[in-house]
């Protein structure tokens, strides 16, 4: 039995070769009686993505141990793009939150959620710390918190002394700077070897924060947060995350204290339309130029 389990019900196959058709990784052919299958020792490609049990009409495909019967089927009930725009619209970065937890239904709603989250090449090794409840939530603020107002009495020359230099009285006064007050955090990290490990964190937290504002929650992309967690090794530990992981991003979420009226109104971006041109080829300090500036962080 094979690593991918690729299993075709040739009695529902009805040999449209959409699976063929849908492959990613191009490994799926028709045989002679176009029923589909795996093309020989190419199954070390699959992306284990499903996309062809969910593209079969006659749901005759299973895969990874995965069964068409278990999946749910697509109706096409889809929000309007009017409701899509207003809750991209009506989003707001939320620094005040209630000291309360989440109700465990919406927790698990989010964290369920996030297996749905995109990564690049399927590559599903993503790690997500989260802590659920706010009294977990405050030691740990009181950790990082307590750890960099450390550094800070001390006023030596230091990366994390730089980060936060221009906050040091509210830390040293207590003021929460970091978090917020905020009573959840979500932290994903991922392996230094993933395909796509710049961007991956970020695809998730944002699928986290749109489903997070369908359920009433606020977030924050939080990127002292994110400094501190790469600075203080010790609050990495505290959160689990394994050796040849790295910090992707972090987010906190919770109920807002806060009630916003009306959307904001943002300015444009700098935005081109492409037009057709010749195929420009470019001198060596040209390319040099568009390296260099493709490279910063």
């Amino acid at each position: 039995m094979s690593d991918i389990n690729f299993i075709v019900n040739k009695e529902k196959c009805i040999h449209c070769g959409l699976c063929e058709k849908d492959c990613g990784s191009s490994i799926i052919e028709l045989n002679e009686e176009r029923i589909p299958q795996i093309k020989k020792d190419d199954e070390k490609y699959c992306m284990k993505c499903q996309h062809c049990l969910a593209i079969c009409p006659a749901g005759a495909i299973s895969v990874c141990g995965k069964n068409p019967e278990d999946s749910d089927i697509c109706d096409n009930n889809l929000p309007t793009d009017e409701q899509v725009l207003s809750l991209i619209q009506h989003r707001k970065s939320i620094r005040s939150y209630r000291h309360e937890n989440l109700d465990k239904a919406t927790l698990y709603k989010l964290k369920d959620m996030l297996k749905y989250s995109p990564t690049g090449c399927n590559n599903h090794t993503l790690h997500i710390s989260i802590v659920e409840d706010v009294e977990t939530m405050d030691k740990f603020r009181d950790v990082a918190n307590g750890t960099i107002n450390k550094f800070l009495s001390l006023n030596i020359s230091a990366p994390i002394t730089k980060k936060f230099g221009k906050y040091r009285q509210k830390f040293l006064d207590g003021e929460d700077i970091i978090f917020r007050g905020a009573p959840h955090m979500i932290v994903v990290s991922v392996p230094v070897s993933a395909p796509c490990a710049p961007v991956d964190p970020i695809i998730l937290l944002s699928y986290f924060e749109l489903y997070a504002q369908s359920l009433g929650v606020g977030t924050l992309w939080c990127g002292f947060a994110e400094i501190a967690l790469k600075l203080i090794p010790e609050l990495c530990e505290y959160l689990d995350i394994p050796d040849g992981y790295k910090i992707g991003y972090v987010m906190l979420f919770g109920k807002s204290d806060l009630k916003y009226q009306r959307a904001t109104q943002p300015e444009d971006y700098d935005m081109l339309q492409v037009q057709p041109k010749y195929y420009y080829k470019l001198n060596l300090w040209e390319k040099f130029k568009r390296y260099f500036w493709n490279s910063l962080r």
